[in-house]
């Protein structure tokens, strides 16, 4: 790789990526050539990146000495044949098959054979876009993240062909400017959007089983497993449209794999364009311009005059325990003499549990173990849990100030399920070979700003822990899309952690199945 010094960056395309990217490599001291065949989109994205750079004096934090070096750096033109001397060559136009190939051609035409070819596409397989190429071992992805100089992670995409110096090029790049360079293969989604689907998928989920409401399902990820955002929020961030079309595109590209699966009461939506913030409404109405809010159970139950028993293989059962005798209420050894049975299930619904356990389910209500009861609880309900039941279970898990929700049957709850989906899915990729373990943490660590990554999460919850819930959904489902990934099964019969030098080295770390190794 070329120093920062001679080294000069084309960027292809003067629309809201090419400007972040532009802007990214400028202020990371390159010189930096930006194309756009339209004058007036050359012109528009000068002002733009002008404007961003004095903002950043305005706000301190450079100098206008510093501020005007880096606008120096960039230089504007609409012809192709400027970008003759540069190294690196980004592009960052429409997401079209056919332009993004003639366009790569041309460049061919244009560069050294030694300069790479990088395109940021975020759905089109960087093989194909390099198809026509001479040379398509210096043909990669580069794929930033809105807004660029921001979003502090860039996923480089290594195609079939791509050379193992292009990636290695590339990765130092990008290391130069502060960003988390991940390195992964040309699959669909690549590395981020794939790992993402999890939290989408089963959010939807959730609410095709009428289990809970898009309000419930946000604030249960938020406040009981630091999520920034729950699904619906998240959707309605990004756009409906734009988010509906990315699950039903990586559906497809991976075989119609369960896993992935879209939901069927996305399209209405779409159509009556309900697609979120930029409509002013989606999952939630933003026309009187707040945030969505917390929903909090009503309770009217004195719990002094209820009787209690607690599974006596409940996770918090000591914990349990002490709010009954706080909160006055008898607690029973017998099941049958208690008019609140409290249970804490992992996988399975509450219905399935009642089961299990001999119990009426007309007393039952079940309460989510996997966060623990420190944060927000989640009480899971029979569908003939009786009033009196569910109102006793509010009173008693928010006597100590701990907010809760309340939601019906549902295999694995929400936290349960939504988190176990996202290690199974992150423990596939690493199966696959895509990414490698730490690359596939620190992308959804950074990129999506998960609490963790899905390896460093499946650990914390405990390998065990996350196949039991898989299993117990799969039983009650029978719903392909919860079978655990041979990574996930594998590690965890065996006692290992999924984070670990071994695998680690396990897997592919670019490239595709000719360039390295396979999981064993």
């Amino acid at each position: 790789m070329h120093s920062t010094a001679k080294l000069v960056i084309a960027v292809i395309g003067a629309g809201t990526m090419g400007r972040g990217i532009v802007q990214l490599f400028a202020q990371s001291g390159y010189s930096v050539k930006l194309f756009d065949q339209s004058a007036e989109a050359v012109a528009n994205a000068q002002d733009s990146i002008n404007e961003r750079i004095q903002n950043k004096v305005t706000k301190g934090r450079i100098n206008e000495e510093e501020a005007t070096a880096i606008i120096n750096r960039i230089t504007a033109t609409t012809s192709l044949n400027a970008i003759g001397d540069c190294g690196v060559v980004i592009e960052a136009i429409i997401e079209n098959i056919d332009i993004k190939q003639n366009l790569f051609v041309e460049l061919e035409q244009v560069v050294s054979s030694t300069a790479i070819l990088a395109s940021n596409t975020s759905s089109l397989l960087v093989a194909e876009i390099g198809a026509r190429c001479q040379q398509p071992e210096r043909v990669a992805g580069l794929h930033f993240f809105n807004p660029v100089p921001a979003m502090r992670v860039v996923e480089i995409i290594s195609a079939v062909n791509t050379s193992e110096n292009t990636v290695k090029s590339l990765k130092q790049l990008v290391e130069t400017t502060g960003h988390r360079a991940v390195v992964a293969e040309d699959q669909p989604g690549f590395l981020i959007n794939h790992a993402g689907r999890g939290l989408y998928t089963e959010g939807l989920r959730i609410l095709e089983e009428r289990a809970a409401s898009p309000r419930q399902v946000d604030q249960i990820l938020r406040d009981a497993a630091d999520f920034r955002m729950g699904p619906f929020e998240l959707f309605d961030l990004t756009g409906l449209d734009v988010s509906g079309k990315v699950l039903e595109s990586i559906y497809e590209q991976f075989q119609q794999e369960p896993r992935f699966r879209p939901s069927s009461i996305i399209p209405p939506r779409i159509a009556a364009g309900l697609h979120g913030r930029k409509t002013g409404k989606g999952w939630y109405d933003y026309s009187d311009n707040t945030s969505p809010g917390n929903e909090a159970p009503a309770q009217t139950a004195d719990i002094q005059t209820v009787s209690v028993w607690i599974d006596e293989g409940a996770d918090e059962y000591n914990k349990l325990s002490e709010l009954v005798k706080k909160a006055g209420a008898q607690l029973t050894e017998s099941a049958n003499q208690a008019q609140l049975q409290l249970i804490q299930p992992w996988g399975i619904d509450a219905t399935q549990a009642c089961a299990d356990l001999g119990l009426d389910g007309r007393h039952c209500v079940a309460v989510d173990p996997l966060p623990g009861l420190e944060k927000h609880r989640t009480l899971m309900l029979t569908p003939i849990t009786s009033e009196k039941a569910k109102q006793a279970a509010i009173a008693l898990l928010t006597l100590d100030g701990v907010t809760a929700s309340v939601i019906n049957d549902s295999p694995g709850f929400v936290t349960q399920r939504v988190l176990a989906t996202i290690v199974n899915i992150g423990t596939n990729i690493a199966q696959r070979g895509i990414a490698n373990v730490a690359d596939i943490d620190d992308a959804v660590s950074i990129g999506l700003g998960y609490p963790l990554g899905p390896l460093s999460l499946g650990d914390r919850i405990g390998g065990n822990k996350i196949m039991k819930i898989l299993e117990g959904m799969l039983k009650v489902t029978g719903d392909m899309r919860y079978r655990p990934s041979f990574w996930l099964r594998r590690r965890a019969s065996l006692g290992q952690p999924l984070t670990t030098e071994e695998a680690s080295r396990a897997t592919i770390t670019s490239g595709n199945i000719n360039k390295g190794g396979v999981d064993k």
